[in-house]
């Protein structure tokens, strides 16, 4: 019942310049208990949107200073705003609208002159998909700041994740990677170690050799952080790179001991960012390196057989950029 309500009772942001037709609108969503606001072109919507997120935009095509097709390209490429539904509205026939609303990502379509009926199951429709995707989204939060606790255990790996995922997403865009890989050696990147949650922290923080049923329980962590993962279908993508960012080139690695083009990509790049992460921060038992002895040791482990050669050298690359603008 407490979603229900809350799915009656959204916030809808009407794009009209048409005030006649926007207080139609407006008149017919609050009688469906929405609360509306309204915006009479692409600009000022997006001015508002700034400051008061919707549940759901209703959008015109033909406006002044930013039609509806510019209004839903900019909401559906701005990270903060692409999960708002748009809704498109054009005239009976007019294909060539719908064509090029779906192309610029809007969700749905209503008819001029609308239908009341038409209008209700619409809205209701994406009004409760957005509901669903917000709990999603809090969820994916939850996971995101399990990982940090994680590392927060450690007073020696204070920001690891985040600037693995932040060089590692960088590194795979240099080497050319598309957005959607991109964004998943990033969202992988910060979530590679959640699975150390499961390892006692006297292991963790062990500045000793670890004994074989030590060692065992450290080896399992990339299994344990993909089981956690796999539930949220948001972060399908980067379960490869939780699970597999301890493989080896040579087929040494763990946990399925994969090796060469086996390993995805994008655990291949996570796996030498976080070596070259672990190499130049301090640990107990030793200070971190300089970049150029940390250099010395990626090079040598393309030559053993432990990492992609391609990503040591855009990691590198990456890495030496970083420090000189540092």
């Amino acid at each position: 019942m407490k979603a229900q309500n809350h799915i009656n009772q959204s916030l809808i942001l009407i794009v009209e310049d048409d005030p006649h037709f926007a207080d139609i609108l407006t008149d017919t969503l609050q009688t469906l208990n929405h609360t509306v606001i309204k915006a009479s072109n692409g600009v000022e919507a997006l001015d508002i949107i700034q400051h008061e997120v919707p549940d759901l935009i209703i959008t015109d095509i033909n406006m002044p200073h930013l039609d509806g097709y510019g209004l839903c390209t900019k909401i559906k490429t701005n990270r903060s705003t692409r999960l708002i539904p748009v809704i498109m509205m054009t005239g009976m026939d007019d294909l060539d609208s719908r064509v090029k609303g779906i192309e610029v990502g809007a969700d749905d379509f209503i008819t001029k002159p609308f239908q009341l009926l038409e209008l209700r199951a619409r809205v209701a429709s994406l009004i409760k998909l957005k509901h669903y995707t917000d709990h999603l989204e809090n969820a994916e939060e939850v996971i995101f700041s399990l990982a940090m606790a994680v590392e927060a255990k450690d007073p020696y790996t204070n920001g690891h994740c985040r600037r693995i995922a932040t060089i590692g997403s960088e590194v795979a865009r240099h080497m050319g990677c598309s957005d959607d890989d991109v964004q998943s050696v990033y969202r992988g990147g910060f979530l590679h170690d959640i699975g150390k949650i499961g390892v006692p922290d006297a292991i963790l923080n062990k500045t000793s050799f670890l004994d074989d049923s030590e060692r065992d329980l450290v080896v399992k962590h990339p299994t344990t952080g993909e089981d956690i993962c796999k539930p949220l279908h948001t972060l399908t993508n980067a379960l490869p790179i939780i699970r597999h960012h301890h493989e080896r080139i040579d087929g040494k690695g763990y946990p399925d001991g994969l090796s060469g083009d086996e390993i995805p990509l994008n655990a291949r790049i996570v796996a030498v960012v976080d070596c070259f992460d672990a190499m130049t921060t301090d640990r107990p038992y030793r200070k971190g390196m300089s970049y150029e002895k940390a250099e010395l040791r990626l090079l040598k482990a393309v030559d053993s057989g432990q990492l992609d050669e391609n990503a040591v050298n855009a990691t590198l690359q990456i890495t030496k950029l970083i420090k000189t603008n540092a």
